[in-house]
């Protein structure tokens, strides 16, 4: 790619749309601009490239939109084997069905015993994502509410243990769905952190008005983008852009599954111009971040730090998510041998997570098996009553 290129991952084809589609779609809007870098000679090496690439004649399918098949949850299985956008998960290849990728990737729940077995003695810290973890995935997602059922789970699980939600969304549209004040936020995969508006419940806890945001430098540029994004994807009926203060999303839940290819190309060209900006994917979403080494992964080692837990063998970190973007804490706590990932999903893939959840409604039995066992510690009860407590909640 030239010196404007997009932050691709795995050698992703780029596939460009025309600037004569952009023009026909947008006859208000002078393309290519007069300041971008396209208006000289890499102008003609992508319109060489679009030509080379054309979706909508090409012989061979494109592996972007195939992950991004292989990532909805009504698409189980992938004919062919394709590369994610991703860095950390792709489509599970060598997976036969649920039933047997769950034999190594088994139910947190059934297996609540084992999960908890090494946090003897230990301080659980959790870590929860919001979409698709503690909320269902709806189609309009100003409409991902929580149950207040799961809400009150949330509360208890904080009132034992200290509880971070980290999600895709800004910290403040989040915090405004969970609606629990005393718990630590951070949005924009990371990239917002704040500590409790209340006093925490922990004592040794010092992250009290934490605050990182190792993206500020970013804003203008985002706003930038968001402002032409919105603009140009208007073309793709179904299509949203969400602005998520550090980073983007480009929603097509609601888009028909033969336009994903010409929405991404867009995506794309519009951000052409950005090299410091990179694209990614996860469940029926685009993604566009900083280019910085900076993720959920990262967010989890800064809050672990910052609440005096770095370095220390006495801490179980708990990571509950659902998507692709997780899969970064999950590593951190493999590399850290500390704590476990456990992922929720329905479907086969690849994962560093070690246990597994089908759904929010089993989160919600989880987290109230978490809450019981606490109980049941304090209380000095046996092994025989924490097995009760797992067989009572399934």
């Amino acid at each position: 790619m030239t010196k404007q290129s997009l932050v691709m991952k795995d050698d992703i084809p780029v596939a460009v749309v025309s600037p004569e589609a952009i023009s026909e779609a947008f006859p208000h809007l002078s393309y290519p601009p007069p300041h971008s870098p396209m208006a000289g000679p890499s102008y003609l090496k992508c319109k060489k490239h679009a030509r080379r690439l054309d979706l909508a004649t090409a012989g061979r399918g494109n592996s972007w939109i195939e992950s991004m098949i292989i990532l909805s949850p009504t698409h189980v299985k992938s004919s062919s084997s394709s590369q994610a956008g991703c860095s950390s998960m792709s489509a599970a290849d060598n997976v036969e069905d649920y039933d047997s990728w769950v034999k190594t990737h088994p139910s947190a729940l059934s297996n609540f015993e084992d999960v908890m077995a090494t946090a003897k003695g230990k301080q659980v810290v959790m870590f929860l994502d919001y979409d698709g973890t503690l909320s269902p995935i709806v189609l309009d997602p100003d409409c991902a509410f929580m149950s207040d059922e799961m809400r009150e789970a949330v509360r208890e699980v904080a009132s034992h243990f200290p509880t971070a939600i980290v999600s895709g969304r800004c910290t403040e549209k989040v915090a405004s769905f969970v609606k629990l004040s005393e718990l630590y936020y951070a949005g924009s995969h990371g990239l917002d952190i704040k500590g409790p508006e209340e006093g925490a419940y922990h004592s040794k806890v010092k992250a009290h008005g934490v605050l990182c945001q190792p993206a500020n430098e970013f804003l203008p540029i985002i706003d930038e983008v968001y402002k032409s994004l919105r603009e140009i994807v208007k073309i793709i009926p179904g299509s949203r852009v969400e602005n998520n203060k550090f980073c983007l999303s480009v929603h097509f839940r609601c888009v028909e599954e033969k336009k994903w290819s010409l929405l991404a190309d867009l995506v794309k060209l519009v951000i052409m111009d950005y090299p410091k900006l990179k694209l990614s994917y996860g469940r029926k979403v685009l993604e566009i971040r900083p280019n910085i080494k900076w993720d959920k992964g990262k967010a989890l080692e800064f809050l672990l730090e910052s609440l005096g837990f770095d370095g220390h063998n006495n801490v179980f970190p708990l990571y509950i998510g659902d998507d692709c973007t997780d899969e970064d804490a999950f590593k951190v706590l493999c590399d850290r041998e500390q704590g476990f990932g456990i992922i929720v999903s329905k479907i086969a893939k690849e994962t560093k997570a070690s246990f597994s959840l089908r759904e929010p409604a089993e989160v919600l039995k989880f987290l109230h098996c978490l809450v019981e066992w606490r109980q049941l510690s304090e209380e000095g009860k046996g092994v025989k009553e924490l097995r009760g407590v797992q067989l009572n909640m399934q």
